[in-house]
């Protein structure tokens, strides 16, 4: 099967193009409005940047109607948005948070989450969650659809606070994984948890090389 998506119908039923590119991490971000009204939504265009200093994006499509996605604007608006870890867990949470709701309406009551105060971000994290980042808003970057709602906006933001809970980090001083259960996204209406994991190190690697795969800047 082969065809352009620019410039043919795709022959599947279904596009196999969100399918691909899995699993995907879910960016459950949680941002406040200026008028002090909280938000939670997820998003399964998330990623780590880099790590020294630790810096994260997420990609918010439009709305059908145009209008551009709450998290978006108050991240803008405050300066900042709060990642929290999707587990298993708290996968129906996590579903319900995607619901287009009016602006003004509190997603964590509607998700049956509990709201927690950050360090630094002025809107709250997820407590029910194991780990959290606070990230600082750096900047967005807007990118063209064939329609409003492929109109896409890339958020960046430099992450200032680490929150993990202590029961999910194991002896060695890693987060437990298997326990935890992240939750990903893959296409259509389909998600997966990690329960296995296995290690495997670059042959031949060592110092800095090393120190990056960990995370450590020297």
């Amino acid at each position: 099967m082969h065809y352009a998506p620019q410039d043919e119908p795709c022959p599947l039923p279904y596009s196999p193009f969100k399918s691909c590119t899995v699993p995907r991490p879910i960016g459950w971000l949680s941002t406040i409005s200026k008028d002090g009204t909280p938000n939670l939504a997820p998003y399964s265009q998330w990623q780590n940047l880099t790590f020294d200093p630790p810096m994260v994006m997420f990609a918010a499509n439009q709305l059908s109607t145009g209008e551009r996605k709450h998290t978006v604007t108050n991240a803008e608006e405050t300066g900042w948005f709060v990642w929290n870890m999707a587990t298993y867990d708290l996968r129906e949470a996590v579903n319900i948070s995607a619901m287009e709701l009016p602006k003004g309406e509190n997603e964590f009551g509607r998700a049956g989450v509990t709201a927690e105060p950050c360090i630094e971000a002025p809107g709250p994290r997820v407590a029910e969650s194991p780990a959290h980042f606070e990230c600082r808003y750096l900047s967005t970057h807007r990118l063209r659809g064939n329609s409003n709602h492929g109109w896409v906006e890339v958020v960046y933001g430099e992450v200032v606070q680490i929150h993990v809970r202590d029961e999910v980090i194991t002896p060695e001083g890693k987060l437990d994984i298997p326990k935890i259960r992240p939750l990903a996204r893959l296409g259509y209406y389909d998600y997966t948890s990690v329960t296995e994991v296995f290690e495997m190190r670059v042959p031949g690697a060592h110092g800095l090389l090393n120190a990056g795969l960990e995370g450590k800047s020297s």
